[in-house]
């Protein structure tokens, strides 16, 4: 492990987690829960499987991720995140909060999952009317499906599809986080590219967390 040799909190988490790719499998880990190595790879596009290989084992050294064999049929190892590798979603909410203000800009080669369609509303949004009945918001974008429930004070999210959403919000990932979020408003996603279908009205009780 490099080290940058300074007697800094900052500088020994750095130590640890700061290469390249190493936060983003944390956040994978966080998401996915326990997961096989395919699983992991097909949430990190662009990694390459030998440069996974290696950080996997440089986290595993350092305490923060453990493996398990999964039982029969799934015969396989599962990776997960150890309590200090969970100790570490605080700093990754964190972090990803001060990043929205980055996600306006849209690069075409950017590729897109249904897990970071379902995490982002979950981490960055709170319900502001948590006495009124619970609702349904089914997201599709990218081709990728997701759903939030939100009450009693929370926002809930999964990947998939529900059968009578309240709402259905369907366009480019930077229309649906963008408007769920906080960073744009619903004529502006609208005019994005944004479709909607459904009780817009419920989206006041969508609090960014900023």
């Amino acid at each position: 492990m490099r080290s940058y040799g300074q007697y800094c909190s900052i500088s020994r988490a750095l130590d640890v987690v700061g290469d390249r790719w190493t936060l983003l499998i944390i956040r994978e880990l966080l998401l996915q829960g326990s997961c096989r190595y395919t699983d992991l790879k097909n949430g990190l596009p662009g990694i390459a499987a030998n440069l996974l290989s290696n950080r996997l084992r440089e986290l595993e050294q350092a305490g923060l991720i453990g493996r398990e064999d999964a039982p029969p049929p799934v015969a396989t190892t599962l990776y997960r995140l150890t309590d200090d590798g969970l100790a570490l979603e605080p700093a990754l909410k964190a972090l990803g909060l001060w990043g929205l203000r980055y996600m306006p800009i849209v690069r075409p080669e950017d590729a897109f999952r249904a897990q970071w369609l379902a995490y982002a509303p979950a981490w960055f949004v709170t319900d502001a009317e948590p006495d009124t009945p619970p609702v349904t918001i089914q997201l599709i974008s990218s081709g990728e499906h997701a759903v939030l429930e939100v009450g009693a004070g929370q926002v809930d999210s999964r990947i998939g599809e529900t059968a009578d959403p309240d709402l259905i919000l369907d366009g480019p990932p930077h229309t649906v986080l963008g408007l769920l979020t906080g960073v744009i408003t619903l004529e502006q996603a609208v005019q994005l590219g944004l479709t909607t279908r459904g009780r817009r009205d419920i989206l006041t009780r969508l609090q960014p967390t900023t």
